[in-house]
């Protein structure tokens, strides 16, 4: 799936995915950066971020870990240990206020700076919520 497509509906809200790089539309709603650090050579006007819920994003060390994987082989374990860390208290809180965004009924989008969406933390982080929404 590419960054702008919409990912899933939760009842009559959408959770979304979108490139801070690409222009903000109508129907995006509450853009939440879902990135730890500030896309390069974007300025905070420009990018009409709402929240930026850095505790949503994987740790630096498993960033790192990922990031150094020039065969492209890691991807499998790298979300494993993903929804591992989603599970501890710190991502859990971020989580949660990601949860009542989406609960909140306005559309929720996501926006990241990575240039392969499909292949990063962004569709785990995705999968997580509507687990939570569907669970909770």
């Amino acid at each position: 799936m590419r960054a702008g497509e919409e990912w899933s509906t939760v009842g009559s809200s959408s959770v979304r995915v979108r490139r801070v790089y690409d222009p903000q539309e109508d129907g995006d709603g509450t853009r939440v950066l879902v990135d730890r650090l500030w896309p390069r050579g974007v300025a905070k006007e420009r990018a009409r971020i709402d929240r930026w819920l850095k505790d949503l994003t994987p740790s630096n060390e498993l960033r790192s870990w990922y990031h150094e994987d020039r065969t492209g082989t890691r991807y499998d374990d790298f979300v494993d240990r993903y929804r591992a860390e989603l599970a501890d208290p710190v991502h859990t809180a971020a989580v949660d206020e990601l949860v009542e965004l989406v609960r909140a009924g306005r559309p929720v989008t996501l926006v990241t700076a990575v240039k392969d969406v499909p292949h990063s933390h962004v569709p785990v982080l995705v999968d997580h919520v509507e687990h939570e929404l569907r669970h909770r």
